[in-house]
C-alpha cells in the first residue's frame, strides 16, 4: 500500500524550493557561463593577433614565443577553437621570395630572371606585400627558364605555415565550472519536475483505489 503520508511529506519538501527560483538561478548561471566563454574566445583572438603581428614584423624568436603562448592558451581553455588555424602569411611570403631569388637568381644557368621580374614589379609597389609577391611569381612564369627548372619543385608549401591547436571540450576554468553548475541546475529542474509528477500520480492512483 502506498504510504500517502510519506508521499505528501516528500512533496512538501520538494516544494520548499520553488521551480521558478531554480529557473532564475539557471538563467543567471547560463549568463555567467556565456560571459566566461566569450572571455576565453577573446583571449584566443588577442593571442592570435599577437602571433600575426610578430609574423609581420619578422621577429622569429618573438613569433615562436607567441605561438607557444597561443598553443598553451588554446589547449587549456574551452571555446578557443582556431577554426582553420593561424596562417603565417608574412613568413611564407618571405621564404617564398628567398627561394625565388635563389632559384631564379645568379646561380640560375639560364640567367637572373628574378632580377628581371623585380625590375617590372618594384616600380608598381611601394612596400612588400602579397600583391608584390604575386606580381613577381607572375613575371617569373613568363620566362621559359622557369618552366625548364620546374618552378614549384622545392618551393615552400603554404600548408606548413598554418598552425592549428585543439581546444578542449571542457576545461577546469571559470567557463568550465560555470557550465557544470548550469548543467546541474538544469538536471535538478528536470528531476524535480519528474519527481513531483510521479508523486502526484501515485497519490491520485491511491485515492482512486479507495
Amino acid at each position: 500500500m502506498v504510504d500517502t503520508r510519506n508521499i505528501k511529506r516528500t512533496i512538501k519538501d520538494l516544494q520548499k524550493v520553488k521551480t521558478w527560483q531554480l529557473v532564475i538561478l539557471l538563467i543567471l548561471s547560463l549568463f555567467i557561463t556565456a560571459t566566461f566563454l566569450r572571455l576565453n574566445n577573446i583571449g584566443m583572438i588577442e593571442r592570435r593577433a599577437a602571433v600575426i603581428s610578430a609574423d609581420q614584423a619578422g621577429e622569429e624568436e618573438v613569433l615562436i614565443n607567441r605561438l607557444y603562448d597561443l598553443q598553451q592558451y588554446v589547449s587549456s581553455h574551452m571555446n578557443t577553437d582556431l577554426g582553420r588555424g593561424v596562417y603565417l602569411e608574412a613568413s611564407y611570403n618571405r621564404d617564398l621570395q628567398d627561394w625565388q631569388e635563389l632559384e631564379y637568381g645568379d646561380r640560375n644557368p639560364n640567367g637572373n630572371i628574378y632580377r628581371l621580374a623585380q625590375e617590372v614589379c618594384e616600380p608598381r609597389f611601394s612596400t612588400y606585400s602579397s600583391a608584390y609577391l604575386q606580381c613577381t611569381t607572375s613575371e617569373l612564369a613568363k620566362y621559359p627558364a622557369a618552366d625548364e627548372l620546374g618552378a614549384d619543385e622545392g618551393a615552400p608549401s603554404q600548408e606548413t605555415y598554418i598552425y592549428s591547436f585543439i581546444s578542449p571540450v571542457w576545461s577546469p576554468d571559470f567557463a568550465g565550472w560555470s557550465a557544470v553548475v548550469s548543467v546541474l541546475l538544469a538536471l535538478t529542474i528536470v528531476v524535480r519536475l519528474i519527481g513531483l509528477g510521479v508523486l502526484k500520480l501515485l497519490l491520485r492512483r491511491h485515492y482512486q483505489s479507495i
